[in-house]
């Protein structure tokens, strides 16, 4: 599908898309109620934007086919290091002013949670955004593959981190709850290519394995918004079973052709 819609005052979303992950390779196509994740994703970004708004950013020929044959857009790129970069790549063959960055493993993404993002970026021009929920019941706050969020008390990012963030000296001050980072985010095209030009991983980025952390390097404001809860990644095979659980739960169905 081509796209030739051309505004400087347009929002897309774009969902950057790798089949090579070295922790779930072939991510993106894994099959969740018998239809691909990456699917899954690009429909809810749809719903929000509309299907002419949402692009997939890949250099893998099979996700390209997956994505095309359901009527999406698609942008190929070459190697990247990082899914951000991969993005700004991306977004410099495209005309918007504004771009969404939303994973292609979140496939219980609400999409009003990408309207919120959207809508806070507009009010916030020279700041990323970024979304933020709570850890529920299920999921352990030292859990390396869940990025914890610390913020100041105007949901600034101070830091993100895989640790269980922030720490206690004495047991009784722990957190009754730990922000966990949403893989939401809105940004504009200087700041996609800011953060591209650096050229590599900043340290605490290459340490912690979290994009964002780069352009805290880069002096950009980071402002969290918080998002529903009950929201889930697929980061391991493991994961696979949790998030279809909570699919059916949400009632969402799926039946192939």
């Amino acid at each position: 599908m081509e796209f030739n819609v051309h505004s400087t005052n347009r929002a897309v979303i774009l969902i950057p898309a790798r089949f090579a992950s070295s922790r779930y390779p072939g991510k993106p196509l894994v099959k969740l109620l018998g239809k691909p994740m990456i699917l899954w994703v690009a429909e809810l970004a749809a719903q929000a934007i509309g299907v002419e708004n949402v692009y997939i950013a890949t250099d893998s020929e099979s996700i390209r086919e997956t994505v095309v044959g359901a009527g999406f857009n698609v942008v190929m790129t070459g190697e990247a290091i990082t899914g951000t970069d991969r993005l700004a790549e991306a977004a410099n063959k495209i005309d918007a002013s504004i771009f969404v960055n939303l994973q292609g493993d979140e496939p219980l993404v609400d999409p009003e949670d990408i309207l919120k993002i959207l809508s806070v970026k507009l009010a916030n021009p020279t700041k990323v955004i970024n979304g933020f929920t709570y850890l529920d019941a299920q999921e352990k706050a030292d859990n390396v593959n869940i990025p914890k969020v610390i913020t100041n008390e105007k949901d600034e990012l101070i830091y993100m981190s895989r640790a269980p963030l922030p720490g206690c000296k004495e047991p009784d001050k722990k957190p009754k709850r730990y922000k966990k980072q949403v893989c939401i985010y809105a940004f504009n095209k200087d700041e996609l290519n800011l953060f591209r030009d650096f050229g590599r991983k900043s340290e605490l980025e290459n340490f912690e394995d979290i994009e964002i952390l780069r352009f805290l390097e880069l002096g950009v404001a980071v402002q969290m918004v918080e998002t529903r809860a009950g929201t889930y990644a697929v980061d391991t095979p493991e994961d696979v079973e949790i998030v279809e659980k909570e699919m059916l739960a949400q009632g969402m169905s799926y039946e192939a052709e």
